[in-house]
């Protein structure tokens, strides 16, 4: 027999959307659960230094994470450690989210704040220095590398455009692509090969991160058309070869644009009704902790009047039932 809970809201994801989310939903009455598959905190858990988030000077990524997730408990917001596989809408507007165990969550709203995955360079090293050098987001980390030799990983818009910010900081941005082009827009390579501080590597491929007890000190390189090997020193590197929103999870289509990301109103809904999205899924102009919480904050106060809403459409049909 399938084990099924019943909630007014489930909350997919527990990095600062979902928790800020939970937080608001608990603190409005609701009945909510937090479904995340690992320790709550997403992407801050592989934050070692959090300073731009208004309020605390400089936090740890776990301390906040922390913080958040009580928060969220003091409320009265269920968080369970569990894997998501699919969510989808009935015929009678209730959501079913089930998950790897097999068990069933129900609930009228689904806020999804699943993020996305940043694509990996999956070379020996990456994971051992994430945080320690190794960094997916340049306005979060690139402070921390005044004054140093980085390097950039990529060659789409992204890499490009990132490159170009994290010269206000280091002294020397090293751009390593493993083609003799870039897929960038032409405005931003043109602004990108214009920056003194820049330097492209054409046609390398990263092969390994290489450091000690403080970091990376040192990316070895494989040129993708002779094969000849190199070490270029550096105690930063950014990668940026890809993002996946994690909007694979809802069965029924909803609308996004063509990188996957999904696109709502001003109140946070998606295409669907009752189902809305908020954080690094959600088509924006910059994906930070803030942005996360600002559209969790929405979205929290937009599913109690989705709600209200609903329930009154209910009786105005039963009265007109009797």
């Amino acid at each position: 027999m399938i084990e099924r809970h019943v909630f007014d809201v489930v909350i997919v994801g527990g990095g600062p959307a979902g928790l800020c989310a939970a937080m608001y939903a608990g603190r409005g009455m609701l009945r909510t659960v937090l479904l995340e598959r690992g320790v709550p905190g997403g992407e801050l858990l592989n934050t070692e230094w959090i300073e731009d988030y208004p309020g605390f000077k400089k936090v740890k990524g776990w301390e906040l994470a922390e913080l958040m997730a009580e928060h969220a408990r003091q409320f009265g917001a269920e968080l369970r450690q569990e894997n998501v596989e699919t969510i989808a809408r009935r015929d009678d507007g209730i959501f079913e989210v089930t998950t790897s165990r097999g068990i069933v969550f129900e609930a009228p709203a689904v806020i999804l704040t699943a993020g996305g995955t940043p694509s990996k360079l999956g070379v020996p090293g990456e994971l051992e220095y994430a945080g320690r050098g190794v960094s997916y987001c340049a306005v979060c980390d690139g402070a921390f590398f005044k004054g140093e030799t980085i390097a950039v990983v990529g060659g789409g818009d992204a890499a490009v455009e990132e490159a170009d910010y994290l010269t206000r900081y280091a002294d020397k941005v090293y751009v390593i692509h493993r083609r003799d082009e870039f897929r960038a827009s032409k405005l931003l390579q043109e602004r990108l090969l214009a920056n003194p501080k820049i330097e492209v590597i054409w046609n390398r491929r990263v092969l390994e991160l290489v450091g000690g007890p403080v970091g990376l000190t040192t990316i070895e390189l494989e040129d993708t058309v002779t094969g000849a090997r190199s070490s270029l020193a550096a105690t930063g590197c950014f990668v940026f070869i890809g993002f996946k929103p994690n909007s694979w999870l809802v069965k029924e289509h909803m609308r996004h644009d063509e990188g996957g990301y999904v696109i709502t109103d001003d109140r946070m809904m998606t295409s669907i009704p009752g189902l809305f999205a908020a954080g690094d899924l959600r088509v924006q102009l910059t994906r930070q902790v803030t942005t996360a919480v600002g559209d969790a904050t929405t979205a929290a106060i937009a599913v109690e009047k989705f709600l209200t809403e609903r329930k009154a459409r209910a009786e105005r049909k039963t009265e007109v039932g009797v």
